[in-house]
């Protein structure tokens, strides 16, 4: 493929047109920033349809397959790992009820590919219309049409329940912390993947926003959190732990930031993590090098308010990109402290196989960089099954309270819940 470049005047407009256009293969990926950027950002959106080459496996070997993908295609790779790829990491199983059969692990090389950085756009492609083919695309209102009956695995009472029975193991001394999640399902009579991504992209933009179409399974997410990136020889991990409502009266909005930021439960959450984050990193980094760059930062998105704290190190450069997650995988704010033992845990209280939940969509690139999101906040749906569903969760702690732990998932629920009314 010859990458060309150009300059588009209104990219909101190009972006929309070019996701749209995406949706018509049978595999597509759009990552969009939404504008929002840090010192560690590469692009304001990233475009992928259409298949060349493809991997799609299971746990068992599925991290060795696909270091061998990566390396007899070295080229712009997006794709998706999995929660359930722990069972090869570590010894673990998975078995849970699982309504949306994704697989643990699915990479592909595009066909077309679009790299957006503000108002520059990239395009690799061996079609040479391409651009006129996206500015063509007629934009039509999109409607979500959901018909179906959004129901819980626990009743308030159950999961209210098994926290204190979590908390008993923290008391024990088994984990220090554990994310217990919770998942709400439909069976449905219709649902529009496209549009239910672009309402909830309009009601809680994020800076890690993903549109996945895996033929007929769907990945729609409104995700703030990073897991990791490598940018050259730094490695960088940003995880989200500490939540705190937002308020439409700029005064109350502002008392609830600060009160997130002091809030010694939510920073003992955070720091936990920190400390699990930094352990991973550092089998992998180079002696020294690993750094807590940001602890405990408060960031302002359209729905919350977030504690997110940055840990940064550096590797090897003959350290292999897929050493570097699987040391650090599962992330930390999606299992708890220690690592292995509360994701035992998860098993034994949670009512369904997390999947696609909480595990990651990014891409590796040609120069042998990568970033991956963490998969929260999120809409999975089998079009096949016609089954969809979200899960949400918290921290439980020694100082949780089972009340304000089940009102914090719903606070996470509410915007999923806003795209499906």
């Amino acid at each position: 493929m010859q990458p060309y470049d150009c300059t588009i005047a209104d990219i909101s407009k190009f972006k929309r047109q070019a996701l749209q256009w995406a949706t018509s293969f049978d595999v597509a990926c759009f990552l969009d920033s939404n504008h929002y950027t840090d010192s560690y950002s590469s692009y304001t959106a990233v475009i992928a349809a259409g298949v060349s080459k493809e991997i799609c496996l299971n746990s068992g070997n599925a991290l060795e397959e696909l270091s061998n993908f990566l390396n007899n295609n070295k080229l712009f790779i997006p794709g998706f790992f999995s929660y359930d790829l722990k069972n090869e990491i570590e010894q673990l199983d998975s078995n849970n009820q699982d309504d949306l059969e994704f697989p643990d692990l699915y990479f592909f090389v595009p066909k077309h590919l679009l790299l957006i950085k503000g108002n520059e756009v990239r395009i690799l492609t061996n079609k040479p219309n391409l651009l006129e083919e996206i500015n063509a695309q007629f934009l039509q209102d999109q409607e979500v049409n959901f018909e179906g009956t959004i129901q819980s695995t626990l009743t308030k009472e159950a999961y209210i329940d098994k926290v204190n029975h979590i908390k008993e193991h923290i008391k024990k001394g088994d984990i220090y912390e554990m994310t217990f999640c919770q998942q709400f399902f439909s069976d449905c009579k219709s649902f529009n993947p496209l549009a239910a991504y672009l309402q909830l992209n309009s009601i809680s933009p994020a800076p890690f926003s993903t549109f996945f179409k895996m033929r007929d399974k769907y990945i729609i997410s409104s995700s703030p959190e990073r897991f990791i990136k490598k940018e050259g020889l730094m490695v960088i991990s940003q995880p989200i732990k500490g939540t705190a409502a937002r308020s439409a009266d700029p005064i109350e909005d502002n008392r609830l930031k600060e009160d997130l930021r002091n809030n010694l439960k939510e920073q003992a959450e955070n720091i936990m993590i920190v400390d699990l984050v930094r352990n991973d990193l550092t089998r992998t980094a180079l002696p020294g090098t690993v750094e807590v760059k940001e602890l405990c930062g408060i960031y302002s998105f359209e729905q919350v308010h977030q504690m997110i704290s940055t840990i940064t190190a550096q590797v090897s450069a003959t350290t292999k990109n897929i050493a570097i997650i699987k040391n650090a995988f599962p992330m930390g704010s999606m299992t708890g402290a220690p690592k292995i033992r509360a994701m035992e845990l998860i098993e034994l209280y949670e009512e369904t196989k997390r999947g696609i939940y909480s595990g990651s969509v990014g891409y590796f690139d040609p120069k042998g960089n990568f970033d991956f999101n963490v998969i929260i906040r999120s809409l999975i749906y089998n079009e096949s099954k016609k089954f969809l569903s979200f899960q949400v969760g918290s921290a439980i702690t020694f100082a949780s309270d089972p009340e304000q732990e089940y009102q914090e998932c719903m606070l996470k629920a509410k915007a999923m819940l806003k795209v499906l009314s």
